[in-house]
């Protein structure tokens, strides 16, 4: 078995460490481990192909590779390497006919469609256009490409003219830009007048000169397709026929910093005539958009609530002849992410958050029935063809790790291996979910984390994680960023809780957060801290340290003034605040999704300023005691870098020990491999100092 997984790691990545004694997570395996993502089935369902990409030795610099699995053979052979080393793609997708693979790659100098025999070779370049292709479907029949590109509106489909206009910008001694509405700077990028846009081109048939024309679809609608800053080519989709595309698509004007009315319109994809809105009735979120095999209905995902981003996305079957709309599943309360219609279609794919799991399920569309197919674990991605399908599946002991089996079910079929075979000589500390009663007597679910080297009988200092968003969950999944594998990995116990607000538990349980940040979550986090406690002896609650992020990073300053015993003490040895929202009310107006607060804190500041001030940490901070590490980014549009500024400026001048780890270069996450390094190592280092390990 050791020689296996030895060969394995020669094969599949540098091999990060020597395979010596057992030890825990550390932040340099959690950097270098390969990551493989992008499923992808042969039409038939006979090969997978997938994204992996690999750290160098020094933990620089990432690149990512395609690799294929020939289902037939059924030997424990590795996957094979599709792209030749030193190719750095993504984006996979099969030709219609399976013999080739296209994908994206900045080879060139900026980013183009290639293809690549399935069967080997050399990858032929497609496309040459003046601007980076930044995401793409190919037609059914294989002959046209839609992709998305950055342009400005008045340039249309003349990429030189976006690429001169850039290059003149450059060029200009003056550097002021005038604004005259929102989005002034979304998530870490500041406007420059460009959309993202949709355009389709031919396809070369044989060998020959990449294209590099285009005609434009959606010049004419100012918005964006697909969506800034995290949209993709799930927001679009081509009809059956070639003959036109639906794309989902926020119009909002000068609202846009406010709205989340996205809607769906369908283009010619000849790029003449006007665009339809499918779905003008619904002034909420309509998107995700797949056809039937025979284009009469258009399946798509849609939320009920304006200006809400964390409703709930139901199920939506729109007859677009008639324009009859029908509701699925309508009483399973979970929010469905993207979709895909089975092969017959009588069935839909979709994963959803449950009760702190990711699973994969499957909705009959004739009874509406909802059925796990993948239970166990967070499911990351998924692909269909035929009776095959091919998925990535992560846990908080292993990163992602591609499966395969059949529709009918038959037994999984490990395509790359897990983290522990990756990392033979590392032990991940075992995880465990319990519940308790928290905030108006609701069961409140919860995730501990066993240090690595657990023995019974013996108490561990504790990292107490809370999870941001607010809506989101710390759930039985693998992260990059926030992983308690690698607080396990320093001899820590780890206790995270799905506190009211939390996603996976039926939409009324995340909106109960609404107007209420400081109140339900609070209670559950600290009768879920005292629960923890009582059922794991092991939890040593005389060192523990509390560390969020962005809503986490809220509750971190929150809680340092409303979670103090009667002598005005703290329970924490030492607190780290991540990019955390520090003053509600100035958060407000500085923020850029305007949506979000607006929601949360019940209207605009100028309405109901009450709303931002009830729960603000800033009106607290004469009572904080707790020594805390405050993190913050330069590029951080979402919480700005003021906030967590002035965290630091009140805790400097209540005298209260503290530290700050700034980035001038990441944005709401630190995204870097050395930068991720560095905020590992200074949080443990500060965990060290005041819990011990």
């Amino acid at each position: 078995m050791k020689s296996r997984l030895v060969l394995l790691c020669l094969l599949l990545l540098p091999c990060l460490d020597s395979l010596a004694a057992d030890r825990g997570l550390d932040v340099r395996d959690l950097v270098g481990l390969d990551r493989v993502s992008s499923p992808v089935l042969s039409p038939d369902g006979s090969v997978v192909v997938f994204a992996q990409r690999s750290m160098d030795q020094e933990r620089v610099k990432a690149s990512t590779g395609l690799w294929m699995r020939n289902l037939r053979i059924r030997d424990q052979r590795p996957p094979s390497r599709l792209t030749a080393d030193g190719w750095n793609v993504n984006s996979p997708a099969f030709s219609p006919d399976g013999k080739a693979v296209y994908f994206l790659s900045a080879r060139s100098g900026s980013q183009q469609l290639y293809s690549v025999p399935l069967a080997g070779g050399v990858p032929q370049q497609l496309t040459a256009f003046a601007l980076d292709i930044g995401n793409y479907r190919v037609s059914p029949d294989g002959s046209r490409l839609a992709f998305s590109a950055r342009t400005f509106a008045d340039c249309s489909a003349d990429f030189s003219c976006t690429r001169k206009r850039l290059d003149d910008s450059k060029a200009k001694q003056s550097t002021g830009i005038v604004h005259d509405r929102l989005f002034v700077r979304h998530w870490d990028a500041w406007a420059d007048g460009r959309r993202n846009r949709l355009f389709v081109a031919p396809l070369p048939v044989t060998l020959g000169e990449p294209v590099a024309t285009a005609v434009s679809l959606t010049h004419a609608i100012d918005g964006d397709a697909p969506s800034m800053p995290f949209g993709d080519a799930s927001e679009y989709t081509w009809a059956p026929d070639g003959g036109s595309l639906v794309a989902s698509i926020r119009a909002a004007g000068r609202a846009e910093a406010w709205s989340t009315n996205f809607d769906l319109y369908r283009f010619n994809a000849d790029g003449t005539g006007a665009a339809v809105n499918l779905t003008l009735a619904n002034p909420a979120w309509d998107t995700g958009p797949v056809f039937s095999a025979d284009g009469s209905t258009l399946y798509y995902r849609a939320t009920n609530r304006p200006g809400y981003e964390a409703d709930r996305f139901g199920l939506r079957a729109l007859d677009v002849e008639s324009g009859a709309l029908r509701r699925i599943a309508d009483g399973w309360d979970r929010s469905a992410d993207s979709i895909t219609l089975s092969p017959d279609g009588k069935t839909l794919f979709t994963t959803a958050q449950d009760v702190g799991l990711h699973p994969l399920f499957a909705i009959d569309l004739d009874s509406d029935a909802v059925r796990k197919v993948v239970g166990e674990g967070s499911v990351s991605a998924f692909n269909i063809a035929g009776d095959t399908l091919a998925f990535t599946r992560n846990t908080l002991q292993t990163g992602d790790q591609l499966f395969t089996t059949t529709l009918a079910g038959a037994p999984l079929r490990s395509i790359t291996p897990s983290a522990s075979e990756y990392l033979p000589g590392v032990t991940m500390g075992a995880a465990e979910q319990f519940s308790f009663k928290g905030a108006q007597g609701a069961t409140v679910y919860a995730y501990v984390v066993k240090p690595w080297n657990y023995v019974e009988g013996r108490k561990y200092p504790v990292a107490f994680l809370v999870h941001g968003g607010p809506q989101g969950s710390f759930g039985d999944g693998w992260s990059y960023r926030w992983n308690p594998q690698t607080y396990a990995g320093q001899g820590y116990a780890v206790v995270m809780i799905d506190f009211h607000g939390s996603t996976g538990y039926g939409q009324a349980f995340t909106d109960s957060i609404r107007e209420d940040w400081g109140g339900k979550p609070l209670e559950d986090l600290q009768k879920g801290w005292a629960a923890a406690q009582k059922q794991y002896p092991f939890l040593d609650g005389d060192k523990a340290c509390a560390l969020g992020a962005s809503y986490g990073g809220y509750m971190i300053n929150w809680m340092a003034g409303n979670w103090l015993d009667r002598s005005g003490k703290s329970p924490w040895k030492c607190a780290v605040t991540h990019n955390g929202v520090m003053d509600t009310l100035s958060m407000g107006l500085a923020t850029e999704e305007l949506w979000f607060t607006e929601w949360e804190f019940g209207g605009t500041v100028h309405a109901n300023p009450q709303g931002y001030e009830k729960f603000n940490p800033a009106r607290h901070i004469h009572k904080w005691n707790t020594p805390t590490l405050v993190v913050a980014s330069q590029n951080d549009f979402r919480v700005p870098l003021e906030q967590s500024l002035s965290a630091f400026t009140a805790l400097q001048r209540a005298g209260i020990e503290s530290r700050l780890l700034y980035f001038p270069d990441e944005n709401h996450w630190v995204l870097k491999p050395q930068n991720s390094v560095l905020w590992h190592d200074t949080v443990n280092d500060w965990l060290k100092q005041h819990i011990g390990q």
